[in-house]
Order: C-alpha cells, then sequence, then structure tokens
C-alpha cells in the first residue's frame, strides 16, 4: 500500500485531539458571538465561484457528467457568497455564519507546505464601517487570547492608501510594476522601477516608502503626510484610526500597523489582517474588509457590505508546538520568537568575504564567522548598543541557494543570498536591501562554433533545449519572448550542455567572462543583472523590531560602496 499524495497527510489520535481542542476553542470563540454553523460542498462549480471573485489556484478540476468545470474548493469565502446568493437572500441582515473546512490549494513541491488545510473562519455579512471592523478584530483577538499564542499580534493596513496612490500616477507602467512588486514583496525592486520613473518625486516618494511603513498608531499620520504630499486628501486612514479608538484597551495592545499587507485589489476593499504568533514564518490567519463581494446577493443592484476573517487550523497547532518545543529545546529550537538571538542564514563560498565585511560595517561581531572551522552555527553579537541594537546573534551558515529556505521555513529569522536564489525558491519572503555585492549577469550563451545551429533546430523541432542550474530564471525569459524552451536541469558545469550536443543553448552567470571565452562561448542573450540582497520571512519582519533595525543599518553600510564583481558569485 503506497504513502499519502504528496501535500497531503494522515492524522493519528493524538494529534487529532490536539486539533480537535484548538478547533473546540476557536468555534466556542465564535459560537459566543452568536455566529452560526454553515457547511458547504468540498467541489463548486468553477464559473459559480467566479462570479463572486477571483479564486486561489487549486490543483484539482475536473468535469461532471453533466460537462461542468468543478474545483476541489480552495477557500470557503467565496462557497458562502454563492451559499448567501442562493439560499439565504431573504435572510435579515447582519448575518452571522461561521465554518470549519478543509480546503486544497496549489503548493510548490519540496518546499515543506501542505496542499490540504483545514479553515476555522467567520462572515460577517452585512455590518459595514467601524462597528464591523471592530466586531471582527476583536472576535479575532480574543480567539489568539483564548489560544494563549506565544507573542502574539494582529498586524492590519488597509488596501486604500496604496490603491489610491496608484490610481493618481500618471506613470501607468509604474503604477502596474509598484503594484506587483508590493504584491510580491519586493522592495528592493519597487525602488528601482521608482527612481526609473518620471512621475513626480512626491507621488515617488510615497510609493517607495508607504509600503514600508510599520508600527503604533503614529505611523497613520506619516501616512497622511506622504498621501496629501502626493496630491490625495481624502481621509483614507479614518477607517483605521477609528478602529483603534474602538477597539477594548486589551485588544489595543495586540494590534499594530504595516502598510506592506495589502492582498488582493481586486478582493478587499479596505481594511486587511494577519494574525502572527512568535517564532513561527507566516501568519496564523488573516482576512479584511470585501464589501463588493455581496453586491447583488440580495438583489441586482443592492451593495452589502462584509468581512471576513480565517484561522489556519494547521498553523495554530504549529504555534503551540513550536511553543513547547522552544520550552524543551532552549537555544536549539527553530521557533524562538524575539526573546532569542537573532538568527542570520549567512552564505558561503564567493558572497562570504563580502558578506562578513558588510555585517560588520554595519556594526556585527562576525570574528567567529571568519573562521568557524566545522562548526554550522557561530555566536555573534552587536557591538553598538542603545536604539536600534540588535543584541545577541547566531549566524547560521548555509549555501546561498538554500537561504531562502532557511529563513521561509523558519530555521533563520532573516538572510543573505544572491537575487537569483530567491526568484528560484519562490517563496513568501521580504526582500528589503540590495546589498550591491557579488554583481553578476544572466545571460543565454551557445558554442561559437555553432553560430545558426540553435535557429535551425528550433525551426525545425518548434523548441530550443536549454541548459540551466536555474530553471525559474531561464523559463520566464523565455516565456517573455513567446519562445518554446525545453529546459534540462544541471547542477554544475552547465557550458558541457551544447559543447557534448545535449543541448542547444545554456543560460548561465558570469561575472568576468573568463569561463565562456575558456570555453569557446558566445553571448546571445542578456537576461538580467543580479546582487546580493537582505530578506526576511513576514513573521520575523512584523513581531520582530531587529530585522527591520538591521535593513536599515546594511543600506547604511552599502550605500555609496564599490564592490568588484566576483567569478561565480550568484548561487
Amino acid at each position: 500500500m503506497t504513502a499519502t499524495p504528496w501535500g497531503f497527510r494522515d492524522i493519528l489520535p493524538e494529534e487529532a485531539q490536539a486539533r480537535e481542542e484548538i478547533a473546540l476553542t476557536v468555534k466556542g470563540c465564535f459560537r459566543e458571538h452568536h455566529y452560526l454553523p454553515v457547511e458547504t460542498p468540498l467541489l463548486e462549480d468553477k464559473g459559480s465561484l467566479e462570479e463572486g471573485g477571483r479564486i486561489a489556484d487549486t490543483p484539482f478540476k475536473l468535469f461532471d457528467d453533466d460537462g461542468r468545470l468543478l474545483v476541489v474548493r480552495p477557500d470557503n469565502t467565496l462557497p458562502i457568497v454563492r451559499l448567501v446568493s442562493t439560499r439565504m437572500r431573504a435572510a435579515d441582515l447582519p448575518l452571522r455564519l461561521r465554518y470549519e473546512a478543509p480546503v486544497v490549494r496549489e503548493c510548490q513541491r519540496n518546499a515543506g507546505g501542505s496542499r490540504q488545510f483545514t479553515q476555522l473562519g467567520f462572515e460577517l455579512i452585512g455590518a459595514g464601517d467601524t462597528a464591523g471592523d471592530v466586531e471582527i478584530v476583536s472576535l479575532v483577538a480574543e480567539a489568539v487570547r483564548k489560544l494563549a499564542l506565544p507573542d502574539a499580534r494582529i498586524i492590519a493596513g488597509s488596501v486604500r492608501p496604496f490603491k489610491e496612490l496608484l490610481a493618481a500616477c500618471e506613470d501607468r507602467e509604474l503604477a502596474a510594476e509598484a503594484l506587483r512588486c508590493v504584491h510580491a514583496n519586493d522592495f528592493v525592486g519597487l525602488d528601482a522601477r521608482v527612481a526609473a520613473s518620471a512621475e513626480s518625486d512626491a507621488v515617488k516618494v510615497a510609493i517607495s516608502e508607504l509600503p514600508r511603513l510599520h508600527g503604533g498608531a503614529e505611523v497613520l499620520d506619516r501616512v497622511d503626510v506622504l498621501l496629501a504630499a502626493a496630491g490625495i486628501v481624502a481621509p483614507l486612514t479614518s477607517e483605521l484610526r477609528a478602529l483603534v479608538e474602538g477597539l477594548a484597551p486589551g485588544d489595543a495592545q495586540v494590534l499594530s500597523f504595516d502598510f506592506s499587507i495589502m492582498n488582493s485589489f481586486d478582493y478587499y476593499t479596505g481594511l486587511v489582517f494577519k494574525a502572527y504568533a512568535g517564532g513561527l514564518p507566516d501568519p496564523v490567519g488573516s482576512g479584511g474588509r470585501y464589501d463588493s463581494i455581496f453586491t447583488g446577493a440580495f438583489g441586482d443592484g443592492i451593495e452589502v457590505p462584509a468581512a471576513g476573517f480565517a484561522f489556519s487550523l494547521e498553523r495554530l497547532e504549529a504555534a503551540r508546538t513550536s511553543a513547547e518545543d522552544a520550552a524543551s529545546d532552549g537555544d536549539h529550537a527553530a521557533g524562538r520568537g524575539a526573546e532569542g538571538p537573532l538568527r542570520i542564514a549567512v552564505p558561503k563560498g564567493s558572497l562570504k568575504a563580502d558578506t562578513l565585511d558588510v555585517l560588520e560595517a554595519a556594526g556585527l561581531d562576525v570574528s567567529e564567522l571568519r573562521d568557524p572551522g566545522r562548526h554550522l552555527i557561530v555566536r555573534g553579537r552587536d557591538t553598538r548598543a542603545g536604539e536600534g541594537a540588535v543584541g545577541d546573534i547566531e549566524f547560521v551558515i548555509v549555501r546561498p541557494s538554500d537561504a531562502p529556505a532557511f529563513v521561509g521555513c523558519g530555521g533563520a529569522d532573516c538572510g543573505i543570498c544572491g537575487w537569483d536564489s530567491l526568484i528560484e525558491a519562490d517563496l513568501n519572503l521580504l526582500q528589503l536591501v540590495d546589498l550591491g555585492y557579488g554583481l553578476c549577469t544572466f545571460i543565454e550563451a551557445e558554442p561559437a562554433w555553432r553560430a545558426g545551429q540553435a535557429e535551425r533546430n528550433y525551426a525545425r523541432r518548434g523548441s530550443l533545449r536549454v541548459a540551466t542550474k536555474y530553471p525559474r530564471i531561464a523559463s520566464a525569459w523565455y516565456a517573455e519572448r513567446g519562445v518554446n524552451a525545453d529546459i534540462v536541469s544541471l547542477h554544475g558545469n552547465i557550458e558541457l550542455g551544447p559543447i557534448v550536443g545535449m543541448t542547444d543553448r545554456i543560460v548561465d552567470i558570469t561575472a568576468t567572462g573568463a569561463t565562456l571565452r575558456d570555453n569557446d562561448l558566445v553571448i546571445t542573450g542578456r537576461i538580467m543583472d543580479c546582487t546580493a540582497r537582505f530578506f526576511v520571512n513576514p513573521g520575523a519582519a512584523r513581531l520582530d523590531p531587529r530585522v527591520r533595525n538591521l535593513a536599515d543599518r546594511l543600506a547604511t553600510a552599502v550605500k555609496d560602496k564599490h564592490f568588484e564583481p566576483v567569478a561565480g558569485s550568484a548561487q
């Protein structure tokens, strides 16, 4: 008998009982506030769901015997929209509904994730404005408190300020690219795109700074200043100010703001928020206001405000497990939170020397890291004291290509690697600083003596065979150019692919061009430049101020600094 399909797993009695306890606590909290249970089918008509809004990617689709395309439910909100539209149109508002149901979503293979998880959520339909926002945030705060999650916080934002700012852009290409960068958490790319635009300085400053704003209610003043300078006078932070004023003191204490939390602009209309627990790289739940999603559900043209939130049962379980592991394992625990040493994934290999110099210039003691022997984790410390200090540090020594996985899965709080490694890993990470070193160029190349052969092969078979150890970068580049490419993934000596006739061309990095010249390869296309970046997982970025402080210090350390290209620098 075989094991479960990848991304799915069995749950044995001991764990099932622990999950049941968590679920009962959360559902009990919802029930006390008069939220009524509903259930929807696991399979839904894809077309019907899309009438309610954009649906999340789902890996499982099938046709029924009527020829309708069905999907395995990737989310619970849109099925509830369908349920309310077809079965509860005559119900009195507001409606308070809750659910516990599994969903299935697309998940990157070999990235430590799961394709099935259980949502514990609620929908508040027909209650808008401040009262509705206060109710849903208070309910989440109460559930988090009853679960006794370690170092838990609710991080809120709103899609409205950035949405209005982009609408005011005369440079529509900048608006589109800025939105893409923010949704991808690529603040380095955002800055580069802003710098290249001819948009007004005030708008450019606002686009670059707004997604970086985080902290208490005082950051709302800065949002207003940025928007006013950009010519936007609407009171776009009023809903968040009213939320703070409406919350009970205990709930307000666990609330802070982060305007990089924007979620989908075609789904959310105002407040967005996530719940985090200490030691976890990802939120334990998320939600917000989506006032347009139920439009028409109670009659043509009738607008009905709505908001909701969903916990991930798996992440709630992980938060509790992380706390228990931290108590039993001490410094060796993966989920240590802001109380333990700041754990930084640092690259070995060609990026190491410049990484150590930059960390030292930022004020960190890297003496043990310069000659760690066989140690995989070495201690360090911040040589500076006072405001902005990061205290004790643990350096985790990794391959550059592995650094995103260590940070993304919670083995480290933040890290350094080449931009290429972040692209290839494709994990949910915030890219905060372009460190400027490790410069190399991604190129397409072929043997000089085979000039024209690739074009003839493409004309004959309709595809180009390409050897690379960067399949995501190569595939994306060829797709943008409308070229069909068969990617052959290799892990070393990429140049051999076309030399021995196995492939037509290669996609690889070059810093000095020496390897290309030595093997008589010529460049046929330039793809992108790549340097090292400092990055952090969302949990650390939003719960641990040390990573933001370190990012600021690293940015200062590399400002106006010149680095020489190093062969083989991108990994």
